[in-house]
């Protein structure tokens, strides 16, 4: 080495005094994607190992954006012709009743449980995006994939939104739609909706963790870091449902009530506590219960059974006959009983009359391209999303109360779905336009039909 160059040398080790380390895929898809981002002045989501997987469009699926995947596509050729890349051009970090007789056992998990640790998010609040034809002046404040039917409101000193996304169980800020807290979670309902249920009393998020063998497994987290802080082992009558749509719920946010093959359980949330068991004559796939207290369970395809929750004795039967598929779903209110029937364009949710399926009324048509259609009792109102239309409806007479056509984009399908009313008044839903790529947590801005 001559003089020149060692001079030479000796600058550009004042320059870049880091060793250079070796250039992943990872990192030039994630340096294309955010540059290309930057360039078109687009919104970006602080998270980038939240994204939605492409063609995934079944049952508890969503959409993924394309300049991710088009990056990795384009990089992985030319990966290879890159040796080195100075450390400071590197990708940024992700942020990462009585007792029972019943065996059941229960545990208080404390906080800093291992792989449940909550995590806080990180990253900027992005302002409302106006949705291009958004009914009910719907705008996206959260641009990330949630799975079908998964979103829950709860408030206990803090106003929440909850719902399940690809591997994580989420708490979302109903001002921002920011994510606040979440944890490692995956449903054991892979493909039927799963709703986290809250229990006001301790604020306490709750959410299935076993759906199968002889024991049905319930998971409690801290409402507000998401902490988990209980786990209820259920023991299980006979089998299971293999069509589980909506088996575990709250009465009044307290008691837990959970299917569990031909019974249905209620559990004390704050001894968490087999309290009891129902035996049911049926297997039961979907569970509820009604403001009087009344319980209602679907079995087969579809009889809807009503139950005493305070002695277990059965009050009623009926029948829809002539189904193929497994009834679901359910939502008590003063009024009756409502549910889904069938599957992706054959679905479509009924309302039964004080809970007589003998009276039943069809509410809406199936939203087809393997989106749920289902039911939601919240803020005084039941919702019915979809893809073709987004309607209110009275709990008291079943009657639709406001309704509104949900426009196509480009004649695909756009899709809302899981409507909630959180603690500060506000109304929200799950949203997915395949068209533009776009997912998340919309707010609405319902007609004042709609209150009640």
């Amino acid at each position: 080495m001559n003089a020149e160059e060692r001079q030479l040398a000796e600058m550009l080790h004042r320059v870049t005094p880091e060793p250079p380390r070796r250039v992943t895929v990872e990192d030039v898809a994630f340096r294309l994607a955010h540059e290309a981002g930057e360039a078109r002045g687009e919104h970006r989501e602080p998270r980038v190992r939240r994204g939605l997987g492409l063609g995934n469009l079944g049952r508890g699926g969503g959409w993924a954006p394309v300049l991710a995947a088009a990056s990795v596509v384009v990089v992985a050729g030319a990966s290879a012709g890159i040796a080195q890349l100075a450390s400071h051009h590197g990708h940024a970090p992700s942020p990462g009743g009585g007792p029972s007789s019943f065996s059941a056992s229960a545990s208080t998990v404390p906080s800093s449980a291992g792989p449940s640790q909550p995590a806080a998010s990180a990253g900027p609040t992005w302002p409302p995006e106006r949705i291009a034809g958004g009914v009910w002046g719907a705008k996206l404040i959260n641009r990330q994939s949630f799975t079908q039917a998964s979103l829950a409101a709860g408030y206990a000193g803090v106003s929440s939104l909850y719902a399940i996304s690809p591997g994580y169980l989420d708490r979302i800020s109903p001002v921002t739609g920011e994510v606040l807290a979440e944890v490692p979670y995956t449903s054991p309902i892979p493909g039927y909706p799963n709703r986290p249920v809250v229990t006001y009393g301790q604020n306490t998020v709750w959410v299935l963790s076993s759906y199968s063998g002889s024991n049905v497994v319930l998971t409690g987290y801290d409402g507000t870091t998401l902490a988990r802080v209980a786990s209820v082992t259920v023991p299980v009558s006979g089998q299971v449902s293999s069509t589980p749509q909506g088996v575990l719920t709250a009465f009044d946010g307290a008691s837990l009530y959970v299917a569990v093959g031909n019974a249905v359980a209620m559990v004390n949330p704050e001894t968490r506590q087999v309290m009891k068991q129902i035996p049911t004559s049926g297997q039961v796939s979907s569970v509820a219960v009604a403001p009087d207290g009344k319980l209602y369970v679907s079995t087969g395809a579809l009889k809807l059974l009503a139950y005493n929750a305070g002695t277990g004795a059965q009050l009623s039967s009926s029948v829809i006959t002539g189904l193929s598929s497994t009834g679901g779903n359910l939502v008590a209110t003063s009024g009756g009983v409502w549910g889904t029937v069938g599957v992706g364009m054959t679905e479509w949710v009924w309302f039964a009359p004080g809970g007589n399926l003998s009276q039943v009324i069809r509410v809406s048509q199936g939203a087809g391209a393997g989106l749920d259609s289902v039911p939601t009792f919240s803020g005084g109102a039941v919702w019915i999303g979809g893809s073709h239309t987004l309607a209110c409806a009275s709990p008291a007479t079943g009657r639709v109360t406001a309704s509104t056509a949900i426009p196509a984009d480009n004649g695909v399908v756009e899709y809302f779905g899981s409507v909630t009313v959180a603690g500060n008044g506000r109304t929200f839903a799950l949203y997915q336009n395949q068209a533009a790529q776009q997912s998340g947590v919309a707010t609405l801005t319902p007609p004042a039909a709609c209150s009640g």
